[in-house]
């Protein structure tokens, strides 16, 4: 059995819930883009690959993850999942997904691609689901590493095979999601993904700006707390980078020693 999961703190979850269930052990494949964000025309393409890259390449500029770019290969990682598949025909693939844009775009950028193998592929979609936290409460996890590991052999009763007819319109539906090329995708219910322009967060960001100078960190932590539609980090800094150049922020700092040296308040028209 092979399990994907959409985020790093999955798979320590995942994997603690394999000491509880026999069942549930096997490899797990991590895609680690986040297609919520950034450019996805041509995605399966060199050139919209390379786009994408590029794009990532100025995301991550001075933040700590600068060097993930290079270790970051998720066509590699498809190409030997399919290996797998093919060289294993009683193989299945689980694929685990959270109610949460990065979770659901991933999966429409995987499974778009996996056509060969329907009927071998199971998706557990944790869609408007309740679980028991840490102190014995009702709550409706948006990612799955916030599900305990008991909670996991419940999780795994939602598995299911992707029907044919999701095979036919997902793949459409991410295409659509492709054309359109937006910087932010969020997902609105269920597995309806809908685009929007890159300054989409950018409100929850001058919210927590001030006009007197802050560190970076106290203001990426507000924003964090605050927001209700998740994104990263590093997008939040480069859009704040972005809005620097369009005159709404001032910052001050040297980039090249990090974040932790960049200072951030509201120019003074924005302040107005």
């Amino acid at each position: 059995m092979i399990h994907i999961v959409f985020e790093t703190a999955n798979i320590e979850a995942l994997s603690k819930a394999f000491e509880l269930d026999e069942f549930l052990k096997g490899d797990i494949i991590e895609i680690k883009d986040d297609f919520a964000v950034g450019p996805v025309i041509d995605i399966y393409d060199t050139y919209g690959y390379q786009q994408r890259r590029d794009w990532w390449k100025d995301v991550l500029a001075f933040s700590p993850y600068a060097e993930q770019l290079d270790i970051v290969d998720d066509k590699l990682t498809v190409h030997n999942l399919l290996q797998q598949l093919e060289e294993n025909t009683d193989e299945q693939a689980w694929i685990w997904m959270g109610q949460n844009q990065h979770d659901v775009c991933g999966y429409y950028w995987l499974m778009s691609q996996l056509k060969e193998y329907q009927g071998r592929l199971q998706v557990l979609y944790l869609n408007n689901l309740p679980f028991i936290n840490e102190r014995g409460l009702i709550f409706y996890p948006q990612h799955l590493h916030q599900i305990q590991p008991k909670e996991f052999l419940k999780a795994k009763k939602l598995a299911r095979t992707i029907t044919p007819s999701e095979f036919e319109v997902d793949p459409d539906e991410w295409k659509k999601l492709c054309n359109d090329n937006a910087v932010v995708r969020i997902l609105e219910g269920g597995k309806k993904i809908v685009s929007k322009e890159e300054s989409f967060y950018d409100k929850e960001i001058l919210v927590a700006i001030t006009s007197d100078f802050q560190k970076l960190g106290k203001v990426l932590n507000q924003v964090l707390n605050k927001m209700k539609i998740k994104t990263g980090d590093a997008f939040l800094v480069w859009r704040m980078r972005k809005m620097m150049e369009e005159g709404k922020l001032e910052i001050q700092g040297d980039w090249a020693k990090g974040w932790k040296e960049i200072e951030i308040k509201l120019a003074a028209v924005t302040a107005e």
